[in-house]
């Protein structure tokens, strides 16, 4: 029996440890200081260009890396080719914060895939 229970608190403490160490190297969501009603969204890649429009032959308005942002909609719009991580034609309208300037993102760089869950269409 006191064997059992050395084990059983043997692999609680390693478990501990490991979720420990997933959560000092997982992004934590922001506290929302935008609007509530928005999906917060990740851009996992670094150096991220932020535009005007849905196009790459669009003005860059901003560059972003590991950040997080308030997303009102998402539409199809130029297709973009990373070879590193894939193709999508797929944009996100974000937000720095509730009532920011608006920028455009591709949807290969935000964390969600082709088309982010909880993000409506424009």
């Amino acid at each position: 029996m006191k064997r059992m229970i050395t084990r059983t608190a043997m692999g609680l403490a390693v478990t501990a440890l490991a979720v420990g160490g997933l959560a000092t190297t997982a992004q934590a969501a922001p506290a929302n200081n935008g609007d509530p009603t928005l999906t917060d969204v990740y851009i996992w890649a670094t150096d991220v260009n932020l535009r005007q429009q849905p196009t790459t032959d669009s003005p860059r308005l901003a560059v972003r890396s590991q950040w997080w942002g308030d997303a009102l909609c998402q539409k199809q719009g130029q297709t973009v080719h990373d070879p590193a991580v894939g193709t999508n034609n797929w944009w996100t309208a974000v937000m720095e914060f509730s009532g920011s300037d608006i920028a455009w993102v591709n949807n290969l760089y935000i964390r969600g895939g082709e088309k982010i869950a909880g993000v409506p269409d424009c």
